[in-house]
């Protein structure tokens, strides 16, 4: 390329005296540098994607996003039609259940990471990083949770189940400020691809072994209810919280449709991933956007249309989805 090229628009100053909303900082931020621009870029792609007719938009969901609080926000990411479906770890699910059971519809504390964690455990607290969660909160929640089980599985029988499908029977039952119950109420699907890998699923194998409920995920299932979801769209686009397995979980579902349907030249249209993981040491929880787009998870063609944005997600998610939200009010 030429010199006048690369040359073509100059970083605009931030200017705080213009900033009345977070809509108004984030599209400020994107004439600027670094991850900055990248979070107005990904409110532009999220902005495009909630417009697009026909759009599937997916929420990948990983770390330790309600015990942080972020909660409301996925329930009004639903409320407000930005996803579809969401894809999360059996810890998110579990942590929502835990807070619904919950008198204050709140089970988690302010903490530090400065802290005796010997003493926590004899206190029976759990800590997440510099939060904290009482045992008790736990056995609260599992002891309601069994009742639930009690009245719809019968004992000494194998039920078989798609995960999907527990999580709308446990979100029909949950108070509204659980995910779990805004999700059951408006139809989306909840998926998890590791159940086992939680509270949850621990809870599960306690009731089989003790209570003779017999409860059966099949998680492979799942895969192909989301895929035949998923298909019914012209169009997808996906917003990743973190990576682990809610990430590739997510994004496999392309080439899964490409080898039962000879789908090519499909995958995520848009995407916008808030993660502080890096390449180059493989902990990137299942490569690069760029990278996704040699195996068939994202569109030839989302080049422009996806971004990542190297930030702390309880930094990165509330301020986007707020200027989100902020922005589809001036849009209606």
């Amino acid at each position: 390329m030429k010199k006048n090229e690369y040359l073509r628009e100059k970083v605009k100053n931030f200017d705080p005296n213009k900033i009345e909303t977070v809509e108004n900082a984030l599209n400020a931020l994107k004439s600027c540098s670094f991850q900055g621009r990248n979070l107005g870029k990904a409110l532009e792609i999220l902005t495009e994607m909630v417009s697009v007719p026909k759009c599937f938009k997916v929420l990948s969901l990983s770390g330790a996003m309600v015990p942080a609080g972020m909660e409301e926000i996925i329930c009004q990411g639903i409320e407000n039609k930005v996803f579809d479906a969401i894809v999360t770890t059996g810890a998110n699910i579990v942590h929502s259940i835990v807070n619904s059971y919950n008198p204050t519809n709140q089970a988690h504390y302010l903490g530090s990471k400065n802290v005796n964690d010997k003493e926590l455990y004899d206190l029976s607290i759990n800590r997440i990083y510099d939060t904290y969660i009482p045992e008790n909160h736990y056995k609260n929640a599992e002891n309601h949770l069994l009742k639930l089980i009690s009245s719809e599985f019968s004992k000494n029988t194998q039920h078989i189940i798609y995960p999907s499908e527990l999580f709308k029977i446990i979100g029909k039952n949950m108070k509204k400020t659980s995910f779990l119950r805004t999700a059951a109420d408006r139809n989306i699907p909840i998926f998890c691809g590791a159940t086992s890998d939680s509270e949850l699923g621990l809870n599960l194998l306690k009731y089989r072994k003790f209570n003779d409920y017999n409860i059966i995920l099949d998680e492979i299932g799942d895969v192909n209810n989301f895929a035949e979801k998923l298909d019914q769209y012209d169009k997808y686009g996906i917003v990743i919280i973190g990576g682990g397995v809610p990430r590739n979980w997510s994004q496999q579902v392309f080439p899964y449709l490409e080898q039962i349907k000879n789908k090519r030249n499909s995958g995520y249209n848009y995407g916008v991933r808030i993660h502080t993981a890096t390449e180059y040491d493989g902990g990137l929880s299942g490569c690069t956007i760029s990278e996704s787009v040699s195996w068939g998870k994202y569109s030839k063609k989302s080049d422009g249309k996806s971004v990542s944005v190297w930030v702390d997600s309880t930094i990165g998610f509330p301020l986007l989805m707020t200027a989100l939200f902020q922005r589809m009010r001036k849009i209606d």
